[in-house]
């Protein structure tokens, strides 16, 4: 089942159930979606955004969330920081298990070996590939910094 097609029925389960955290993080999932497809429009995309470019913005979501979620905890807002918290759970339901650290290492060795790569020139070649194949699975900050250690290496 393609990812917008799971979202619209998590909302709809969020309704029955009367979950009130995990239908308004889903609206907001869905608007974020909405939006992307109406600039998809603007540059004449027809169809939407796909499942991949979806994943990218859940990733990006949950970014803002854990970001948001540090600066409520700063400030003394724990009960803000747990809603984050909470929404960051729920949209993580609809993205892929991240890499673990092993895993990313792996995978960066082996796009470097295959890529020949040997400076950082390349490094941008190895993280549009991360960027297209493991969307939503990995932390880009993270693996900017793993490149670097294997190409300085």
């Amino acid at each position: 089942m393609p990812l917008r097609e799971e979202i619209s029925s998590g909302v709809k389960d969020a309704m029955r159930s009367k979950d009130a955290v995990r239908l308004s993080t889903l609206r907001l999932v869905n608007a974020a979606i909405k939006d992307r497809d109406i600039a998809a429009r603007a540059e004449d995309r027809c169809g939407g955004i796909e499942d991949s470019e979806i994943m990218a913005l859940l990733a990006k979501m949950v970014k803002q969330r854990e970001e948001s979620a540090v600066t409520y905890e700063d400030n003394g807002r724990p009960e803000l920081a747990e809603r984050e918290r909470s929404e960051i759970d729920v949209i993580r339901t609809f993205m892929p298990k991240p890499l673990s650290d092993d895993e990313l290492s792996q995978v960066i060795e082996t796009y470097v070996k295959d890529s020949g790569a040997t400076c950082l020139k390349s490094m941008g070649k190895i993280m549009g590939q991360l960027k297209s194949n493991y969307a939503g699975r990995v932390d880009m900050g993270k693996a900017g910094k793993m490149v670097k250690g294997h190409l300085c290496n």
